[in-house]
């Protein structure tokens, strides 16, 4: 009997010093090392790709598509449509884009992506409706957009739909009408998308690109200097 009591006793102290150990090592030791490792290697990425304006606050994550608004006239109408602001670059047409608790401009409301056909009647006439908008929206007096001009990516949304990215064909087609919003030389808009113009990863992997949430943050510093 006593024997048996203390077999057990001894199992559970031994159960014990394992738990005891485990959760320091594993809750304790092992998070702290991998959290200083990635603190002071990857900081940036680490604290979730952040991007600041020129006073140093934080306006979003280079990984998360965002929307550039004008405000609504009726806040308190869920059916206003929204409608892009011509002073700003806009990405890909998106569900998944909209605020967050950085940046109360912007609402993420959920991601994901069309479930529907490439023929689908719904998706072409979404399809067209973008395209004749991107043609609208980006005609100035001087600067004639055709349809056949219209990237893929200006009218379709990503598989994400966050996509943070746009092409740099559709970046350079919205130039001339972001030039003539803010007052500045087409050549000094240009530029900056020239600038903010990524290559494929390792020279081949993937397409050029270009961040709007940082070309867009890049342009608001340009405006307000």
């Amino acid at each position: 009997m006593n024997n048996s009591v203390g077999n057990t006793a001894r199992l559970l102290g031994a159960g014990l010093r394992a738990l005891l150990v485990l959760t320091v090592v594993c809750g304790v030791l092992y998070p702290l090392a991998v959290t200083g490792i990635a603190q002071a290697l990857f900081n940036d990425k680490a604290n979730g790709s952040e991007i600041k304006d020129k006073t140093g606050q934080v306006v979003g994550s280079s990984l998360i598509g965002q929307r550039y608004d004008l405000p609504k006239q009726n806040p308190d109408d869920a059916t206003e449509a929204a409608k892009p602001d011509p002073k700003w670059f806009q990405p890909r047409p998106s569900n998944g884009l909209g605020s967050n608790s950085v940046n109360t401009q912007y609402s993420l409301i959920l991601s994901g992506a069309t479930n529907k056909a490439a023929d689908n009647p719904d998706l072409v006439k979404l399809v067209t409706e973008a395209k004749a908008a991107v043609v609208a929206d980006n005609s100035t007096a001087t600067y004639k957009v055709k349809p056949s001009d219209v990237p893929a990516d200006a009218v379709t949304s990503s598989g994400s739909g966050l996509d943070p990215n746009i092409s740099p064909a559709y970046a350079a087609l919205q130039i001339h009408r972001v030039a003539e919003q803010n007052k500045l030389d087409v050549k000094q808009v240009d530029k900056l998308v020239a600038d903010h113009t990524t290559g494929r990863t390792l020279g081949f992997m993937g397409e050029p690109r270009v961040n709007v949430l940082e070309l867009n943050t890049a342009l608001r510093a340009l405006t307000e200097s």
